[in-house]
């Protein structure tokens, strides 16, 4: 593709796993109405095509976080700037991540929803990065075991970049990126 990235997954298999998820989501919810809650921004491509691919009544909210220190690593040390705004007492709860790392940060953010008392919370991952896993927690449905790579794409970005690639890339040369932060752009038109 270049030689600053490659294709991790492609678009196709995307949505093909996306559809898988969205099957077992739907199976295990049956008679329910989720709570669907994403953290802004990378995980708005992926909750916006999954409950497509969920025919049960069900909410979505947002919150979003401030990391604190480096923007690729956060160790957890959040700020929520967008706080919910629905009582989540009694209520089924899915928590759609676009990537599950370290899982400190999920940790923090699983224990913030518990404490307002859902009836049951879950996680649904996109990308689950369990190789770098420091904080014990479980994703309940995850698209991808992920390798340990820097990934862009399909809602995760490269400083607010690149969101918008219709497939995941690996980032093979991190430093070249960084360098050129232009150089993943001619991706953005390809079919």
């Amino acid at each position: 593709m270049t030689e600053v990235a490659s294709v991790l997954y492609g678009r196709e298999d995307i949505r093909r796993r996306v559809e898988e998820l969205g099957r077992a989501i739907t199976g295990d919810y049956a008679g329910r109405e989720p709570v669907l809650i994403s953290v802004l921004k990378g995980g708005t491509m992926f909750l916006a095509d999954l409950m497509r691919q969920l025919p049960l009544p069900l909410e979505v909210h947002f919150m979003a976080i401030s990391r604190y220190g480096d923007a690729e690593e956060s160790f957890g040390r959040v700020q929520i700037l967008l706080d919910l705004d629905v009582d989540l007492a009694g209520r089924d709860v899915l928590l759609v991540e676009d990537i599950v790392d370290t899982g400190l940060t999920l940790s923090y953010l699983l224990s913030v929803l518990r404490a307002r008392g859902p009836a049951s919370i879950e996680v649904c991952a996109l990308l689950d990065k369990a190789i770098r896993r420091i904080a014990p927690l479980s994703v309940r449905y995850a698209g991808f075991d992920c390798p340990d790579r820097f990934v862009v794409g399909y809602g995760l970005d490269f400083a607010e970049r690149y969101r918008n690639l219709a497939d995941i890339l690996a980032v093979d040369d991190l430093k070249a990126l960084r360098a050129n932060p232009d150089a993943l752009v001619p991706l953005l038109s390809a079919p």
